[in-house]
């Protein structure tokens, strides 16, 4: 199997530059093997970026790891472009792929601004660790966890960490709907077409577009 495609640096995947180099050495400092430096990664960004669901906008330059780096939050599909980059930064194979999924315990918000509780694309990362890819999703902080009364989502590099079923009373939290594959890239088109069949009414509201581009 040729995996160099999913060590390549890309627009996106921007992982020369300086402050992403620095924060991925610093992450996996001592460390010695790939499964290491990728969970400690996985673990850096889950935590360090809050999960935002509303930070959405469809300009290539917000999807650039670098750009990502300097945020204080961001939705899956960032927290996964950011893994990725800080892992082919450290020389470990990592692609994204895309899913829907299905929020149980949405915000009432959240929910009246997608009208559904579908969540499409939703970003995961998979990384190719002692021969295998080995799927991860570091987009649920710790913080937010607690606060859903859910356990954080785990990550030891030998098994899938996909999503939490259920919550800490055992209620149904999430569900995976669909599987749309994996990328070698940022597809923004793929990302735009599949939100607009999901979501039209957003792209038809202005007022709901701006709070989907709020950064914070």
């Amino acid at each position: 199997m040729d995996i160099s495609t999913y060590l390549k640096e890309t627009a996106f995947f921007d992982f020369s530059n300086e402050q992403i180099r620095s924060f991925a050495q610093e992450a996996t400092k001592g460390l010695s093997t790939d499964l290491e430096k990728a969970v400690a990664l996985y673990y850096a960004v889950r935590d360090t970026w809050r999960y935002n669901p509303y930070n959405i906008n469809f300009e290539a330059a917000s999807y650039k790891a670098s750009t990502l780096f300097q945020k204080k939050s961001g939705h899956c599909i960032d927290k996964a472009i950011l893994m990725i980059t800080f892992c082919r930064a450290v020389g470990i194979p990592t692609r994204l792929r895309f899913a829907k999924v299905k929020n149980h315990i949405a915000t009432e918000q959240f929910e009246e601004y997608l009208q559904t509780n579908e969540m499409v694309p939703h970003g995961i990362v998979e990384v190719f660790l002692n021969g295998a890819w080995v799927k991860s999703t570091p987009a649920f902080n710790k913080e937010l966890c607690e606060r859903l009364n859910v356990t954080p989502l785990e990550f030891d590099g030998k098994n899938d960490s996909l999503f939490q079923e259920f919550d800490k009373t055992g209620e149904v939290f999430m569900t995976y709907v669909e599987d749309y594959g994996h990328f070698e890239d940022v597809p923004l088109e793929f990302i735009y077409d599949i939100m607009k069949q999901h979501y039209p009414h957003i792209f038809e509201n202005r007022n709901l577009q701006k709070i989907f581009q709020n950064p914070e």
